[in-house]
């Protein structure tokens, strides 16, 4: 599987070649560099095929699924990663070479490969039962974060006596984040990532107002937590909608799905390569069949 399509199901950085042509990037004792002779050498080498990889798909992903894809849609999501690293959000971007605008873009890229994923594949009944066994609805807890066993055992201790949550969140817990709004986290399901599975596992058990009895042990030290909303469960068919996105967002890690679905946009894409030293650029995906929907 081609490293583009990796990481533009992730997280990719945006990238433009200039345009062929005389203009002067670069002046120096020794001569001048042109666009066109930086686009001769950048385009013999593999980073610069793979830009080129991403530009076409770009394109014929945002014709065949723009209309697909809302600004909201990709404000949504870059406003998870804001939220996700706080105050190191800038810095997390410098570190990856990163403006705010380039992971707009890559989020938007990413959510039109997405959508072709999704009008790509069948997906049947057999499958979403299958992805309901694990299913769990988003529930909504406040947690204490300790760091030693023992402290976690005293503020079960201090529960047990009658002592609210909230009060116990503001005089022990460590994380910062939350300890003024009484632990309360922000509400997840099954696929969320940023969470220790033990913590997942722990509250998905808790009926609503119930609180772990014993500490619960994770990455980040001991935690207590408290079940605030836990919805029913129900039924495969009433989460069919929530289902299908899950089983869509897993096919997205899935190279060969990524790979056949791919093949099927560029292709319907009628894309033309110029270029007679990139004339292959596309071959992988051009020249095989798929087996996916459609």
């Amino acid at each position: 599987m081609k490293k583009w399509l990796i990481v533009l199901a992730g997280i990719m950085m945006s990238f433009t070649l200039a345009a062929c042509g005389s203009k002067t990037v670069a002046t120096t004792n020794g001569g001048k560099i042109t666009e066109s002779a930086y686009y001769s050498s950048l385009k013999s080498t593999s980073s610069g095929k793979q830009v080129l990889q991403q530009m076409i798909l770009n394109k014929v992903l945002d014709k065949q699924y723009g209309k697909d894809v809302k600004d909201s849609q990709v404000n949504s999501e870059f406003n998870k990663y804001k939220k996700q690293y706080g105050s190191s959000f800038n810095s997390v971007l410098q570190q990856n070479g990163m403006t705010a605008s380039q992971l707009k873009d890559s989020i938007r890229s990413n959510l039109l490969l997405k959508q072709a994923v999704k009008d790509n594949i069948n997906i049947s009944d057999a499958q979403l039962q299958t992805q309901f066994k694990s299913y769990q609805p988003k529930v909504t807890v406040n947690e204490i974060l300790v760091s030693k066993k023992a402290t976690a055992n005293k503020v079960i201790s201090e529960l047990k006596k009658g002592k609210s949550f909230s009060s116990l969140a503001k005089k022990y817990s460590t994380d910062t984040a939350t300890k003024n709004k009484g632990g309360r986290i922000s509400p997840f399901d099954n696929t969320n990532t940023s969470l220790d599975s033990n913590f997942k596992k722990a509250a998905f058990k808790l009926k609503n107002g119930e609180y772990t009895k014993t500490p619960v042990k994770t990455q980040y030290g001991y935690q207590v937590i408290q079940m605030v909303n836990h919805p029913s469960k129900g039924t495969w068919k009433q989460h069919e909608s929530e289902l299908k996105d899950q089983i869509v967002t897993a096919k997205m890690s899935d190279s060969n799905t990524l790979h056949s679905v791919v093949s099927k946009v560029l292709k319907k894409g009628k894309v033309t390569i110029q270029d007679k030293d990139l004339q292959n650029v596309l071959s992988d995906y051009l020249s095989t069949s798929s087996s996916s929907k459609k």
